[in-house]
């Protein structure tokens, strides 16, 4: 199983970018997908999450500035993220939680990581 992350990069505070990840592989179901971030000096943070039945969660920090969707066609999330302030600077990273048999436990995996900064 693979994440593909794509979508950071150097934005102005309060622009946009929109995150993507798609996951690859051998894969029977994908329970939940979502993002994480770090920034320098930092733990990893949940930012968003979706399960499969399309509940979503977001940290307060990120509430009304950013959206997490899913196409579960392409086993890939999307997370918008509006009005970016230097704070969300940090490396965001996919997590997906899934199963890749019917008989198997959920397992959970991560992308590489893709940076996001935020500055003028």
């Amino acid at each position: 199983v693979q994440l593909a992350e794509s979508g950071g990069g150097l934005v102005q505070p309060g622009g946009s970018l929109r995150l993507s990840c798609e996951a690859s592989g051998s894969i029977f179901s994908i329970e939940v997908m979502g993002w994480h971030r770090q920034a320098p000096g930092k733990g990893r943070e949940l930012v968003a999450r979706i399960t499969g039945g399309d509940n979503t969660y977001y940290a307060d920090s990120v509430k009304g500035r950013f959206t997490l969707s899913r196409d579960n066609t392409k086993n890939t999330v999307y997370l918008q993220m509006n009005s970016l302030k230097p704070e969300d600077a940090a490396v965001y990273y996919c997590n997906a939680e899934l199963r890749r048999h019917a008989s198997d436990y959920r397992g959970s995996y991560w992308g590489q990581g893709t940076l996001v900064t935020v500055s003028s």
